[in-house]
């Protein structure tokens, strides 16, 4: 049993490095209030947008590591950077040799540049949004004992990011998640986990996930994977109308991050398997 909590993480933030993938005209994804004026450090924070939204993390990266030679403290940035070490480790196969460790090295760069930034100026959503995401991503390729760890803290830091910014969609995806994640742990899997290591699990709310995957979805329309993790949910109670409601409604929706394609088609799957429920 204690082999469920040893999975609960594996999904629990890995589509979330999107979350400033899209290129602001007045101003910069995840600096909203910044004025595009002209500087260096402007205009490489807003070309670092440009090519992460165009797929080209490394690139992005170039332009980010510019601002910090000018501004080491500059915490758009150092949030930006933690994204893109997470989409690195994202993108090393499962076929690599020492996949898990190379993937938990790239992790742990996140994290850092994440904490740098939360620690530049506490204010701004993105630190402790990247932080939790770099948390999670440690997670899934951690031990059992580090995951509960982990868990703690990931909640932590998105419920500050939600504090920061209630209008955050991405922060009420990741804690949707998180909720169900957590309630889907069986009561002798928590046992296990409490004897065996001497920890207990954080629990989670299984109407707590639906209420936040729904003001994800209510606040980000069109971004696919809310959806998706919304109708996972249903599917977990059993709300086999509303889960195949949401399946449905992705078929209209654009491709607009990375992992679009491969959700339209995970979409498409479960409504086969829920049609007759």
């Amino acid at each position: 049993m204690i082999v469920l909590w040893a999975f609960c993480l594996v999904l629990l933030l890995r589509v979330e490095v999107f979350a400033q993938g899209v290129v602001s005209k007045t101003g910069r994804v995840g600096c909203p209030s910044c004025s595009n004026d002209g500087s260096p450090v402007s205009r490489s924070l807003q070309k670092a947008d440009e090519l992460y939204a165009a797929f080209k993390p490394k690139e992005a990266l170039a332009e980010l590591l510019k601002v910090l030679d000018l501004d080491p403290q500059n915490a758009e940035a150092l949030s930006k950077i933690a994204r893109v070490y997470i989409n690195f480790g994202d993108a090393i196969p499962e076929s690599t040799p020492d996949w898990e460790a190379k993937r938990l090295k790239q992790y742990q760069i996140a994290e850092q540049y994440a904490r740098k930034a939360v620690k530049a100026d506490p204010s701004v959503v993105w630190g402790h949004f990247y932080v939790a995401v770099s948390l999670g991503s440690i997670a899934t390729v951690s031990p059992v004992a580090k995951q509960i760890d982990l868990a703690r803290e990931i909640r932590s830091a998105i419920e500050k990011a939600i504090a920061l910014d209630p209008q955050n969609g991405f922060a009420y995806h990741v804690y949707g998640v998180w909720h169900r994640k957590m309630a889907e742990i069986g009561k002798m899997s928590r046992m296990l986990a409490s004897v065996i290591y001497g920890r207990s699990v954080p629990t989670g709310s299984m109407e707590k996930s639906i209420e936040y995957l729904n003001k994800a979805v209510t606040l980000n329309p069109t971004v696919i994977t809310s959806r998706l993790e919304l109708a996972r949910s249903y599917i977990a109670v059993e709300n086999w109308s509303s889960a195949r409601s949401f399946l449905i409604s992705i078929r209209g929706l654009p491709v607009q991050f990375s992992d679009d394609a491969k959700n339209k088609q995970e979409a498409e799957q479960l409504l086969e398997e829920i049609k007759e429920r």
